[in-house]
């Protein structure tokens, strides 16, 4: 018996018919040229032979002493992991297409992970018109974070088209970190975090209330997208080219994550105009970013911090909203910057805290929004991936939707691609799919605006 965190905590005691907390990923692959018709069926059954399951993917929550629940984790045995059950193959119905593949994952994510059982399952689908076939994953949040399931993903996958081995994620075995941290050293951090909470909390309210760095909640509109939500949730994804993007960047200045950003900006100003709900005030953002090191890559929980950013939907002009949103970027990210790292997963804490409103009944909608929306950009692979021989063509990342929090996005880079994945409340976001247009409309907007 294990305990588990507080921070992960939270998504099991938030977790309800209408907000699953699991994080998934939707994959596309092409087989390779040699492959015949029945390789996706021969994959699955190559994959469901790995019965050699790591601790992450065998344990459950279980109850303290009998009673208390969601506050410690049990491993089952592996001869108790049914395989079976966690990896399930299925088909499309005629014709085959991207959109009955995207409603097959819209319900899939929509369905709670059976607290029973170790909190993940990978669901494996063949019938697409054009030969592919896709990997639709998920793991509870409190199971792990989206940044180390993409990372452990990643090492499924080998850069070699000719590598034919197939290997599933629930039996990597578990790197060997550095062990010349010491005791002493761990302690010298802590205490240093510690004498410097006072610099740190004097600079935090300089930058958050004098110089205004700091984008702080509960400054953002109520929209149409902050509203109590279903158990029903829509899917939708989509690539855009990662060198239109850096294009842009190089022109205008600023980082890919803030073109990313400006992207998301303006096909909400789009789609929430389309739906004559655009607000007066700038919509604001919630942008997680990771507060893992090297060594903490691939362990288990969550290690994210988060900061606040103005989409300036107020604004008009693109290159105009561009450089606003930079610019909040840039102050935000310059006060996280000045904090040990104790402070900063303190002021992420804080940050967040306003979304335990969500799980509250009745408080999720009576206070004003805290943020408007989650766009999360999450590093992926650089180069071509291949597993068993078969082409990643898509890695679409699918996030949580919450009270008051109706939509989200996720954006993973994927060799020359960005792939967006968006997840939405199927009552509360209508004509989701609407929003990957909008996208492309608000990328050629900034190419217009900078000139490339």
């Amino acid at each position: 018996m294990e305990l588990i965190r507080p921070t992960d905590s939270i998504f099991l005691l938030g977790e309800s018919r209408e907000h699953p907390m699991h994080v998934g990923g939707l994959q596309l692959f092409v087989p390779p040229e040699d492959a015949g018709p029945d390789f996706p069926r021969k994959a699955y059954q190559a994959l469901a032979e790995n019965t050699d399951f790591q601790p992450t993917f065998r344990k459950r929550p279980a109850r303290l002493l009998g009673a208390i629940g969601n506050i410690s984790w049990a491993y089952d045995d592996q001869d108790d992991i049914d395989v079976d059950y966690h990896l399930r193959r299925s088909a499309l119905p005629s014709p085959g297409r991207v959109r009955e593949l995207l409603e097959l994952t819209s319900r899939l994510h929509s369905t709670l992970l059976d607290r029973h059982r170790p909190l993940w399952e990978g669901h494996f689908v063949e019938g697409l018109h054009d030969g592919r076939f896709a990997l639709y994953t998920k793991f509870h949040h409190s199971l792990i974070d989206g940044v180390s399931a993409l990372k452990l993903m990643r090492r499924t996958m080998s850069t070699d088209p000719g590598d034919r081995e197939l290997q599933a994620i629930w039996s990597l075995p578990r790197r060997r970190h550095s062990t010349s941290r010491s005791r002493w050293q761990t302690l010298t951090q802590i205490a240093g975090s510690v004498a410097a909470l006072g610099p740190s909390t004097l600079s935090l309210v300089r930058a958050a209330l004098v110089e205004q760095q700091l984008t702080l909640p509960f400054a953002a509109p109520r929209t149409m997208l902050n509203v109590p939500i279903g158990g029903a949730r829509r899917c939708a994804a989509q690539s855009y080219s990662l060198d239109r993007v850096k294009n842009i960047r190089r022109a205008a200045g600023v980082s890919v994550n803030d073109v990313v950003l400006a992207m998301c900006a303006g096909a909400l100003r789009y789609y929430l105009a389309d739906q004559h709900a655009l607000p007066d005030t700038p919509l604001v953002a919630m942008v997680p970013i990771s507060l893992r090191t090297k060594e903490e890559a691939d362990s288990g929980g969550n290690m994210v911090g988060t900061i606040l950013c103005s989409l300036a939907t107020d604004v008009d002009d693109p290159a105009i909203r561009l450089e606003t949103i930079s610019e909040s970027m840039r102050g935000n990210k310059q006060v996280f910057s000045q904090l040990p790292r104790l402070q900063a997963m303190a002021l992420s804490a804080f940050l967040m805290a306003p979304m335990a409103l969500a799980v509250l009944p009745g408080l999720g909608s009576s206070a004003p929004p805290p943020f408007n929306i989650v766009i999360s950009n999450v590093p992926g692979p650089t180069d071509p991936l291949y597993w068993g021989g078969a082409r990643l063509d898509g890695n679409y990342p699918l996030s949580i939707a919450l009270d008051g929090q109706a939509l989200s996005v996720t954006v993973v880079n994927n060799a020359d691609n960005l792939d967006f994945g968006l997840v939405g409340c199927r009552r509360s976001v209508p004509h989701l799919q609407r929003l990957l247009g909008h996208l492309e409309n608000s990328l050629k907007d900034l190419e217009r605006a900078v000139g490339v």
